[in-house]
């Protein structure tokens, strides 16, 4: 369902046709809401939500510093 309304998002940018890109694209939203990857959280763990953040700002950030250390020390 996804795969197929993104190719008529593709195929309606290719025609110019707005009308069917209106569609498609609504098409596309609902097959992610569908999905679980938009629309309304259906998990409830009670875990702070650190998308959309640097990691460096969250505190996964001493962890990715190390990581990172460790990265530039193999490449020597």
């Amino acid at each position: 369902m996804l795969m197929k309304a993104r190719a008529d998002v593709r195929m309606a940018k290719k025609c110019h046709n707005e009308e069917h890109l209106r569609a498609a694209r609504t098409r596309v939203h609902a097959a992610k809401v569908a999905l679980g990857e938009r629309g309304p959280v259906w998990w409830t763990d009670g875990a702070p939500d650190y998308n959309r953040h640097k990691v460096w700002n969250t505190p996964y950030g001493v962890w990715y510093e190390k990581l990172t250390q460790e990265q530039n020390r193999n490449e020597l």
